[in-house]
């Protein structure tokens, strides 16, 4: 097989692989952090409970994601040479942030969480709460500039260099800020960041209604079930708002990428938006379509005379993968809907005080915990397929980031030994959260005696 594919799916494994985890651990955070706001508030100790458990279940997360993340960081140095010549003079800048400032942050913190309940003061432990959240969230950020930095480079020069004989190029850092805030990292960072919280919330709802169905400490778990579907329905609302908002941001800098979401192949006022279709990339056309007209046109620009790039105005060399691109940003955003269905429902029961009456509606929410983490996933393919052929936009090409002297076999003998150890990962993320869940939370008085 070509090593350069293989090294893709290696990095593409990884990557969707750890990323289960930071949105859950961020969403989750958040989460802990409100329920030990309302214990400060009012002192109702259901609220102390309820932080506790899932904190449990953060801690789980989280260190199963730290083990995950690491493998990604070392494959920039082993199959991706050609990468790491060109952009580590940037790339390692934000990285480097995300473990100084954020990572360190939000794993001190996360210590006193989990053993300090008794040792240190309320309001400590309270603003430990906020830290982790925070933390969960800085480290996000210094991802996405890095990833953004790919998409929409900004605050650099390319410089030629001579090393051990050979000519080499370069990315060299001009401008700190421009750099970080390059156009994309501000709209990406907050369909991140809000994609996250759909996960730890629905994670929340999901789960606490099947402890219900199951009728295990069901009295615990309607309550937790009853704070996460305000918050649910909230996120998933901002989470499509900002996904739009972030889809004016990709027509102005990638309109490749957008052309590749809505399978649009001709420019012109008037783009569809098309709700089905099967994109055929050799014939340049769609089939099946199913097309709302003039709606893109009305989307990006606010006027249906908005004028919209068609791929047949790119070469064909500089086109990504447009059904990939395609299937994979209308899952995210069938799964959006979905999400929004559940979560309005829910509101609906939840004002007319019979959330925990109707079995099915518990069933559906349960079987929705996998929908945000496959609406992230997807979404992430989404955003880095419609990059292709560019692994740098416009500066440095997926064939020639990766390492020439890797041989394919290697690759591959990697990709089956990494897919073992994620399977055991996996089984034993789950395998802790069934016995945590049969645990159940710890009982009120278990939990008081803490330091005033």
């Amino acid at each position: 097989m070509d090593a350069v594919l293989l090294a893709r799916i290696q990095f593409a494994l990884t990557i969707m692989f750890h990323y289960i985890f930071p949105p859950l651990t961020i969403g989750l955070g958040w989460m802990i952090f409100m329920y030990n706001t309302r214990y400060q508030e009012n002192g109702n100790p259901i609220f102390r409970q309820l932080a506790h458990f899932w904190t449990k279940v953060f801690a789980i997360s989280f260190i199963i994601g730290v083990a995950t993340g690491i493998v990604m960081e070392f494959q920039f140095g082993t199959n991706w040479a050609g990468y790491s010549r060109f952009v580590g003079d940037i790339f390692g800048a934000p990285l480097a942030a995300e473990g100084v400032f954020a990572f360190f942050l939000e794993s001190s913190f996360l210590g006193i969480l989990l053993y300090g309940r008794k040792r240190v003061s309320q309001k400590l432990y309270w603003f430990s709460s906020f830290m982790v959240a925070l933390g969960a969230t800085m480290s996000a950020f210094w991802i996405v500039v890095a990833n953004s930095w790919q998409q929409t480079p900004a605050g650099f020069e390319v410089v030629t260099e001579t090393v051990n004989g050979v000519v080499i190029q370069k990315a060299v850092l001009t401008n700190f800020w421009e750099a970080v805030f390059n156009p994309s990292t501000l709209p990406r960072y907050s369909h991140v960041i809000t994609g996250a919280l759909t996960v730890g919330v629905f994670f929340i709802l999901g789960t606490s209604a099947w402890q219900v169905v199951k009728e295990r400490n069901v009295e615990f778990f309607r309550t937790s079930m009853r704070t996460a579907v305000i918050p649910a329905f909230m996120v998933i609302m901002i989470t499509m708002f900002v996904g739009h908002k972030h889809g004016h941001q990709v027509a102005e800098t990638q309109p490749a990428k957008l052309a590749a979401f809505e399978g649009i192949w001709e420019s012109g006022p008037n783009a569809p938006l098309m709700l089905f279709g099967l994109p055929d990339q050799d014939a340049e056309k769609n089939h099946f379509a199913i097309r709302i007209p003039g709606m893109v046109s009305l989307m990006v620009g606010g006027r249906f005379d908005t004028e919209i790039q068609g791929l047949k105005d790119f070469p064909k060399e500089d086109r990504p993968p447009v059904a990939i691109s395609f299937w994979a940003f209308h899952l995210m955003f069938y799964m959006g809907m979905w999400m929004a269905f559940v979560a309005f429902i829910g509101v609906i029961f939840w004002l007319n005080k019979k959330l925990l009456d109707h079995q099915l509606y518990l069933k559906i929410c349960a079987i929705t915990v996998p929908i945000p983490f496959l609406a992230n996933e997807v979404g992430w393919v989404a955003a880095e397929v419609g990059r292709q052929p560019w692994v740098v936009y416009n500066l440095l090409r997926t064939k020639e980031a990766v390492s020439k002297s890797v041989p394919a076999g290697q690759v591959l003998a990697s990709i089956i030994m990494f897919s073992i150890i994620y399977a055991l990962l996996f089984g034993l993320w789950i395998y802790l959260l069934k016995n945590q869940f049969a645990k159940g939370p710890e009982s009120i008085e278990a939990l008081e005696g803490e330091v005033e």
